[in-house]
């Protein structure tokens, strides 16, 4: 079968990416110091840094600009900074090097007669489990069992994720035989309220929490053209159909970090539901919103109750 975008695994597409980049950088050097000027080799890796970090710039001014009169406070010049370069720093290991090489360096830790309550790790839009490559260990030394998914493929439909976090879940329920703790990022959130409602599921999780999760779309994915990125537009068939099928009440067991420095997820309020435990974390990007001290000790807190 040839390999296309459709078949292609998030790892391997990163992992082309980073290797090409990677080339590109040593075949610029090669022919810099060949014509005889090296100080053009340095000049073309500072190229790439600095294009990286304008385009995260980019990224934070619009929306910075598309908040609006969202109810959530609009973040200041010294937050804004402040995220850009947690992105920029958490950008380059979680695209390329966690996710394309080291997605399978952490494995799921389900040992029988487990104490606590299972953490399912369910990640977002152009990743793997490999994004929680930091979580794994720290929830596996705090004596916590863990599993991560990689939804698969990568541009298909959130819906056909359910199948996914089904058989997950599944695993959790025969290895322990109690309800696990989902802690989704950013699309993954949407993926597990996709199996909520597709497998009439709400009852059989202790609870949710959602990082940066785009539940009512994100202006950012009218610039999407994969399957799942065009059903994170607000407005969405996707989006409408969820909010028809839960109410308030099967919520309540729901906490949401969001945050006005989120660079992926806007205006900032996107990421809230109507009758979760909505919590505004100041200051921090899209994917630096995973590496947040106090949101990993309350997923612990939540997967040690009774």
């Amino acid at each position: 079968m040839a390999l296309t975008m459709k078949t292609m695994t998030m790892a391997r597409l990163q992992q082309l990416i980073a290797l090409g980049l990677s080339a590109l950088a040593g075949l610029w050097a090669l022919a810099a110091v060949h014509s005889g000027r090296p100080a053009w080799a340095g000049a073309g890796l500072a190229a790439i840094v600095l294009g990286y970090g304008l385009f995260m710039a980019v990224e934070f001014a619009v929306m910075w600009v598309v908040h609006g009169d969202d109810p959530t406070p609009r973040a200041n010049l010294r937050q804004l900074l402040g995220a850009w370069w947690g992105a920029v720093c958490a950008g380059p290991r979680v695209f390329c090097w966690q996710q394309p090489f080291q997605s399978g360096r952490h494995p799921d830790h389900l040992p029988p007669q487990a104490q606590a309550r299972a953490v399912l790790l369910v990640h977002g839009y152009v990743c793997n489990r490999g994004f929680w490559n930091r979580w794994m260990p720290r929830l596996r030394s705090r004596g916590l069992p863990h599993l991560a998914v990689t939804l698969e493929p990568g541009f298909g439909s959130i819906q056909a994720y359910a199948g996914q976090i089904e058989a997950a879940v599944r695993r959790i329920e025969q290895a322990t035989g109690r309800a696990p703790v989902i802690v989704a990022h950013s699309m993954g959130g949407l993926a597990v309220r996709a199996w909520m409602a597709a497998h009439d599921a709400a009852a059989r999780v202790h609870r949710v929490v959602t990082l940066g999760t785009p539940h009512h779309g994100t202006w950012a994915a009218r610039w999407g053209w994969t399957a799942n990125a065009r059903e994170m537009r607000p407005g969405s068939a996707l989006l409408r159909a969820l909010e028809a099928a839960e109410g308030e009440r099967a919520l309540g067991r729901w906490t949401c970090y969001y945050s006005h420095c989120d660079n992926v997820v806007y205006p900032a309020s996107t990421a809230t539901l109507r009758g979760a435990d909505n919590r505004h974390v100041p200051g921090r990007a899209h994917v630096h919103l995973m590496d947040h001290g106090d949101v990993f000790e309350e997923v612990v807190s939540l997967a040690l109750e009774a």
